[in-house]
């Protein structure tokens, strides 16, 4: 089926092959009993394509003003050259450690489009709740979280406040920039989504497609050159975000008309699917699905034989 093709694919939290991977996460540098300070921060949330990077960066509370002597702000404001200068001071500090959430945009689609639709905001809340998580995993003795906003920050600081009542959290507008340890966690996020888009390989075999995508931004000239590739029946390959509103014009105004059926086993729900329609929810299953039909095909069990 050909939402299998678009956003039903496995999870894939792996970087993509390339001759200089990234690390996803340090290893510990210091005692993992001693009490730490976590910020998280992320990238690639607006552009139309690519993965969308969560960052965690911790570092001992003793440190935690300190570390702004290694020159880290907020990623947007730093040049791609001093962002990959700074990600390497991390990697080699023996008092800052990092790791990463890596949501590919068939994750993001497939989680977007599906029937019980689980929206942008709900997946970066989960994402952070990820990171934190794995840091105590991991031994780390965090007791202070700082992150940005996703949302109201009152909502979400009690959302996450009720989760790790143990950890002070602090949920702030502009956190990049406010504080050192979430300006560290957005370069990490940063540097490893444009490596991960610098060295994309297609999962679809045979696909003859440019990867030079520029910034993901529809605004981006190069970014506008590559959306204007896509195929006319199978739409784009799964680095494109499908739930995206560009994406849905562009299939709308381009592509040919194809409808199918989704399915979810879950809910026993049938929605009717297009380029020009996201997923909609119908009565409980009442109708095979229509390619059965039309092809006079029957259920059929061992007692048949």
């Amino acid at each position: 089926r050909l939402q299998h093709i678009f956003f039903c694919r496995e999870e894939i939290r792996v970087p993509m092959d390339s001759d200089d991977v990234l690390p996803f996460e340090s290893e510990n540098h210091f005692d993992p009993s001693t009490p730490c300070v976590l910020g998280i921060d992320e990238a690639g949330r607006g552009p139309v394509l690519g993965p969308m990077v969560y960052g965690a960066a911790y570092c001992p509370l003793k440190d935690k003003d300190s570390i702004s002597k290694m020159g880290f702000m907020d990623s947007k404001v730093l040049s791609e050259a001093q962002r990959d200068v700074l990600f390497g001071k991390i990697r080699k500090s023996t008092t800052v450690g990092f790791h990463v959430d890596v949501l590919h945009a068939d994750e993001l689609s497939r989680k977007m489009l599906r029937i019980n639709k689980i929206n942008l905001n709900t997946i970066s809340h989960d994402s952070a709740i990820g990171l934190i998580r794995r840091a105590l995993a991991k031994g780390v003795d965090v007791k202070e979280v700082y992150l940005d906003t996703v949302g109201p920050p009152e909502k979400y600081q009690a959302k996450l406040q009720h989760l790790f009542p143990d950890i002070k959290v602090t949920v702030s507008k502009k956190a990049d920039s406010l504080f050192p340890i979430v300006s560290a966690a957005s370069i990490c996020a940063k540097v490893i989504r444009d490596h991960q888009l610098k060295n994309w390989k297609y999962k679809e075999p045979g696909l003859n497609m440019s990867v030079k995508f520029g910034s993901g931004y529809p605004g981006d000239p190069t970014t506008k050159g590559w959306l204007k590739g896509h195929d006319t029946v199978f739409g784009f390959p799964t680095v494109m975000r499908f739930s995206w509103k560009t994406c849905e014009t562009l299939l709308k105004k381009n592509a040919v008309d194809i409808r199918w059926s989704l399915y979810d086993e879950d809910s026993d729900e049938i929605a009717e699917c297009g380029y020009d329609r996201r997923p909609t929810k119908t009565k409980a299953k009442a109708e095979r699905f229509r390619y059965f039909s039309e092809n006079g095909m029957e259920i059929v069990t061992t007692e048949d034989f």
